[in-house]
């Protein structure tokens, strides 16, 4: 692939111009998805919380524009950027965050355990560190395949202080599991700071004690985090085994929608809000050459709209009937 970056050269190619598209269009919808929601949230037409994702977008958009429609990947509680990113249908999912009948889980998984098997997404999970196992089971399921897919473990920095972290990592560095873990550390575990809770801060220097590459990223730059991931991605592919990437963001609401936030400043928030990811990856494309600011806002546009779309169709939507309740609960 060629330099994404815009250094080093005043030429812009096809190529080039396409993925700054690509990777805008999804920064763009997720960003809008989140906004939109919180909107909704706000006005009492959203049952049950809100964990949003505002502020870690470039996360989600940077490892899953690396991934084939094959590889898999297991999310959080924390999952919609994830989800758009790997390819989960709009409306579908919109209507499952919503608890409705036309979801892509019937409605039954609601915010935190959406999943599309078709695009590679095996599910969110309300756990901490709970679905990282399952990310581990499908690596060692392509082994057994003998293919080349990879799979994708996200997580939070506070997961990485549960066993299933330590297990996982150990057996497939043992087995060279094509496995990536991606932390998310954006700094807070809930509602406690995460340097309060370890003797290192950094998660990724933990990746030498289990014989694997681990990587502190930026997290709020799409092209630092893309990068990083399709080193990783390479790695697994080639039979070499694991990576550990530590992606360093933040989010900008509390733990869920109405957290008083009482454990961070204002200041805090501000500062990182500077560092918005598509803020910076706009004006980064705006220079390079590769995106308008027309262009830009257009895109911007297209999502709002797509998102308010999605909302209508979610509220306009069904409730799950009583009578389905015990449907797929047990196999036929």
């Amino acid at each position: 692939m060629p330099d994404i970056s815009g250094a080093g050269s005043n030429e812009v190619s096809h190529e080039q111009k396409a993925l700054h598209r690509t990777l805008y269009e999804r920064l763009a919808l997720i960003r809008c998805c989140e906004e939109q929601l919180n909107d909704a949230f706000a006005q009492n037409l959203f049952p049950g919380y809100i964990h949003s994702y505002l502020g870690q977008e470039a996360c989600a958009v940077g490892v899953c524009s690396v991934l084939r429609k094959d590889d898999t990947i297991v999310s959080t509680h924390r999952g919609r950027g994830h989800y758009l990113a790997k390819g989960m249908p709009l409306k579908p999912m919109m209507a499952e965050m919503f608890g409705k009948a036309t979801g892509i889980g019937g409605g039954r998984g609601g915010e935190m355990h959406a999943a599309d098997p078709e695009h590679g997404i095996l599910g969110g999970n309300g756990i901490v560190g709970g679905g990282i196992p399952y990310a581990a089971g499908a690596a060692y399921a392509a082994v057994l395949d003998g293919a080349d897919r990879v799979s994708v473990a996200f997580f939070g920095e506070g997961a990485s202080n549960e066993g299933s972290f330590h297990e996982t990592l150990n057996v497939a560095a043992a087995w060279k599991l094509p496995l990536i873990m991606v932390c998310e550390n954006n700094l807070y575990a809930e509602m406690t700071p995460f340097r309060e809770t370890v003797g290192e801060a950094d998660v990724a220097k933990r990746a030498e004690g289990y014989g694997v590459p681990g990587e502190i990223v930026d997290g709020n730059n799409v092209l630092a985090v893309l990068d990083a991931a399709r080193r990783a991605v390479a790695h697994a592919r080639s039979g070499a085994g694991p990576t550990l990437l530590e992606l360093k963001t933040y989010r900008w609401g509390g733990h869920f929608q109405g957290d008083p936030r009482k454990y961070r400043s204002r200041e805090e928030e501000a500062l990182w809000q500077e560092r918005c990811p598509l803020r910076r990856f706009r004006e980064l494309a705006h220079e390079t050459g590769t995106l308008s600011a027309d262009e830009a806002d257009a895109i911007d546009a297209e999502a709002a709209e797509a998102i308010a779309a999605a909302i209508r169709y979610a509220l306009e939507s069904a409730d799950p009937k009583p009578s389905d309740a015990l449907l797929n609960v047990y196999a036929s």
